[in-house]
């Protein structure tokens, strides 16, 4: 069976991001890799993860990149710049250095296709792959992007979401909990383990799920290692 492989927030950590795809999971073109979002702002490296992503996409690896809210406030503030505030408050300015350029207006239009492109979630057979979470409350909750990549929910009601596992990323927890609800067959699963803060105890690693076998996959990031 080929692998159906997610990897949470990765927020600028390039190396880890490269370790984790390259080195520890040894990705390869028979493959799935969905990507939950958030691939920019908080760490320095933010233009090299994109373009790592977009290598691979290249290259003919089966990968969908999802939106986060990060990637969803920077479209937003390209098109209306009274968005700007939102998006430096949550970090924005590290990303403008990592394309080094001095305003959003200068994005190269490359990376602004690649920003405004992206999916907000993607549904395999039983699986839904997903940022934050889904409005539970709504006819249709695939409709609403903001709840997509702003809002998360340990659990369900919905009709349309009944019967699915959620995995999705947006809120950071420690790899001992998200094991926990992989050993427990949560229907929600988040795979977010704080990359970006490594200088936080129980964080600082960038994981990825193997869907089919529920593997969990973690690497630390060790950008600040002497």
């Amino acid at each position: 069976m080929n692998r159906l492989i997610a990897i949470g927030d990765i927020h600028g950590c390039f190396m880890p991001f490269y370790e984790l795809v390259v080195k520890t999971v040894d990705l390869k073109k028979s493959d799935r890799l969905i990507l939950l979002g958030d691939y920019i702002d908080r760490g320095d490296q933010s233009r090299e993860v994109v373009d790592f992503i977009i290598d691979l996409q290249n290259k003919g690896y089966d990968i969908t990149p999802l939106s986060g809210n990060h990637e969803m406030m920077l479209a937003d503030a390209y098109r209306d710049r009274s968005m700007l505030p939102l998006w430096y408050m949550n970090s924005g300015m590290t990303t403008l250095l990592s394309f080094g350029i001095n305003d959003i207006s200068e994005m190269p239009g490359k990376y602004l296709d690649f920003f405004n492109g992206l999916e907000y979630h993607k549904a395999v057979g039983d699986f839904l792959f997903v940022h934050a979470g889904f409005n539970d409350y709504a006819d249709d909750p695939f409709e609403d992007k903001y709840y997509m990549v702003w809002e998360c929910r340990p659990s369900y009601d919905n009709p349309r979401l009944q019967g699915k596992t959620i995995i999705h990323g947006h809120r950071r927890r420690f790899v001992g909990e998200v094991r926990k609800l992989i050993h427990d067959k949560s229907k929600v699963i988040p795979i977010d383990t704080g990359c970006i803060y490594e200088r936080e105890l129980g964080y600082g690693f960038l994981s990825a799920l193997e869907v089919n076998s529920m593997q969990l996959i973690s690497v630390p990031n060790n950008q600040y290692a002497l």
